[in-house]
């Protein structure tokens, strides 16, 4: 063999490495996360139900501790878990049971999307984005002066008009405060508008809307039920939480709930 044919070997061999490596990086990056089997729903545990409604209210100090992996599971269960699945019903009604409503939870390992048929947490996206899901709060309008009542005028001299109302620049939203403790999940709810099959946009988005709302009510009566903390959220960060999570057009987002134990 030759030189120049033991280059020719030397640039293939080479080449096929990299492409191991390539392909080794690739299966590696994406079995960062793993699917999460839930535990089945324990139905037996919780406060009756008019002793929850009593007790609902929203929180938002959390203790930073990790959910277990039967309360997580209950959670969801609850959010929007299959109840009958034989007939394809679950914990939440949805327009035309359509089961429009995407579930995201957010953790310390990354987000996942959460398969009620199969109840366990698929791997959508690795890393900590918790943080980035909400929006700056809109600055509150100013309240409007009080208004200084002239002074009588004096016989013979001239009253000088008013002076213009000065104006000054709105002020730009203020960052969002930094939070008192991280909860340990962060819900997000995402309603699919392709899996309606009829009704105009506007329509589509208004049967979203109430679908999220119903999941919603399920997490926070959950949540008061078994001592879990939650508040529903609605100014969130939605350009950014469609970019980590690449949804459609047809997706929209609409509510976030953080859960965590008691601080």
């Amino acid at each position: 063999m030759n030189s120049k044919e033991r280059e020719l070997k030397r640039s293939e061999w080479l080449v096929a490495m990299a492409f191991v490596l390539a392909l080794s990086a690739g299966l590696l990056a994406a079995g960062e996360l793993q699917t999460i089997k839930l535990n089945p729903p324990d139905l037996k545990r919780g406060l009756p139900f008019m002793e929850t409604l009593a007790v609902r209210a929203s929180a938002r100090v959390f203790s930073e501790k990790d959910l277990s992996l039967q309360d997580l599971s209950d959670l969801l269960w609850a959010a929007d878990g299959m109840s009958r699945p034989a007939e394809n019903k679950s914990t939440a009604p949805s327009a035309m049971n359509s089961h429009d409503i995407r579930i995201y939870v957010f953790m310390k390992a990354g987000a996942y999307l959460y398969d009620s048929p199969k109840h366990e947490l698929l791997p959508v996206l690795a890393g900590d984005f918790r943080s980035q899901l909400m929006a700056a709060r809109p600055p509150r309008p100013a309240a409007p002066a009080e208004p200084v009542p002239a002074a009588p005028a004096v016989p013979g001299t001239v009253t000088p008009p008013p002076a213009p109302p000065t104006t000054t620049a709105p002020a730009s939203p203020p960052p969002p405060p930094p939070p008192q403790s991280m909860p340990p999940v962060q819900i997000v709810l995402v309603s699919d508008g392709d899996r309606f099959t009829r009704g105009f946009p506007e329509r589509k988005f208004e049967w979203g809307a109430l679908d999220a709302g119903i999941v919603s009510q399920n997490i926070s009566l959950f949540c008061a039920a078994t001592g879990l903390k939650t508040v529903p959220r609605a100014l969130l960060d939605k350009v950014r939480i469609k970019e980590l999570l690449k949804l459609s057009d047809a997706q929209v987002v609409f509510l976030n709930h953080p859960v965590g134990y008691a601080k």
